[in-house]
């Protein structure tokens, strides 16, 4: 890895808050406790904070990138390709360089350095497995209360035949004869010694001389699985809820990922919501809006009944407490809308009355209009 810009400007020691001392296990400790802290789903608006921890955790948490950034950190100033001493930009030595000696010069000689060897290399160490994401149709009802059910996941898993070694049945991983189980080897350069991936263990420390026949010797296989899922009661439409630990499974002895699932609720015949209410929409006809009724409306439990005071217009909204959609800070309402139902057709006996109505109302409700 050629050196970055970040590797002179930034004391990644100082970021992580250990000293240079630091055992390897310090450093994974004091940063899976800031990335706790700081993690975008924790802590909203520490997503730059939460970089700057990974970014350190990147190199400090690896043997051969640690030691290849306190050699760089080691040439101090006039080492910096990027910058402000003799060989730095604003120095003596932009574009034209100084004397024979041109910062490209010095970039090219260190990343030659850092990439010896490197470009083929596959990642070394354990790495965290991906994240991966699945959604879950649920009814309206298993929405509102919660339900545990199980979601169908298509993925790399530890491989059944060797239970993720890799090795084949009756074997086992052997320490790496090249690099004595470190998983990276010295190059000496004079006066600097650098360390690189081991080509024979690919930095994994540990070689499989019998591989799997199943995984071909990765530890993986791809296949399906079935994962336990919690719900919620009150989940909404679009909710993203988190299993940790059932994602892909990790490489050389990394953690599993994450797994989201995508909740997905399908509408109810007669109830809507919005947030933790739900909404109901109720006819009544135009002798209960104009002299008031009592009347039955269902919830998703036991119907209720709900006054209809005499002059309720249409659109008009009632609200019942307590039957709405259960939720950890409390249970929403029921907001019932009245809509004053127009009859399309009349029979005689109800012309008459509407007739009659109409001849004791003389006056115009469009009165305020003007017309």
């Amino acid at each position: 890895m050629a050196a970055q810009r970040e590797w002179f400007e930034k004391d990644f020691y100082k970021v992580l808050g250990v000293p240079e001392s630091a055992s390897e296990k310090e450093i994974t400790r004091a940063y899976r406790k800031l990335a706790k802290q700081y993690h975008p789903d924790a802590n909203p608006g520490a997503e730059d904070r939460f970089k700057e921890v990974s970014a350190a955790y990147d190199v400090l948490g690896d043997a051969a990138k640690r030691k290849e950034y306190d050699e760089v950190r080691r040439l101090g100033p006039m080492g910096n390709p990027f910058g402000n001493g003799p060989g730095g930009p604003g120095g003596a030595g932009t574009g034209a360089g100084f004397g024979s000696f041109r910062v490209d010069d010095l970039s090219d000689l260190l990343g030659g350095l850092f990439n010896r060897g490197r470009a083929s290399r596959a990642p070394t160490g354990p790495r965290r497995g991906d994240d991966l994401e699945a959604e879950l149709h649920l009814s309206f009802q298993d929405a509102v209360e919660g339900v545990t059910t199980t979601v169908n996941v298509t993925s790399d898993a530890a491989c059944q035949t060797c239970h993720g070694t890799g090795a084949a049945p009756g074997t086992s991983p052997v320490i790496c004869s090249r690099c004595g189980g470190r998983g990276v080897v010295d190059d000496n350069q004079g006066l600097f010694s650098f360390s690189q991936p081991c080509s024979l263990c690919r930095g994994t420390g540990m070689r499989v001389e019998t591989p799997c026949a199943t995984c071909r010797g990765t530890g993986l296989e791809r296949r399906p699985r079935q994962v336990k899922v919690r719900i919620p009661s009150g989940v909404d439409d679009g909710r993203r809820i988190r299993v940790k630990g059932r994602g892909g499974a990790g490489h050389n002895g990394g953690p599993p990922g994450d797994l989201y699932v995508v909740v997905r609720v399908s509408p109810h015949e007669l109830f809507g919501r919005k947030g933790n209410d739900l909404t109901l929409t109720v006819p009544v006809s135009f002798p209960e809006a104009a002299l008031g009724a009592t009347v039955t409306v269902p919830t998703l439990d036991a119907p209720v009944t709900l006054r209809i005071p005499p002059g309720t217009r249409s659109g008009r909204t009632f609200r019942v407490r307590g039957r709405g959609v259960p939720a950890s800070t409390g249970t929403g309402d029921l907001l019932v809308t009245v809509e004053v139902v127009v009859p399309e057709q009349l029979s005689d006996a109800q012309r008459e009355a509407v007739e009659a109505l109409a001849a004791a109302s003389p006056e115009s409700p469009r009165r305020h209009l003007g017309v």
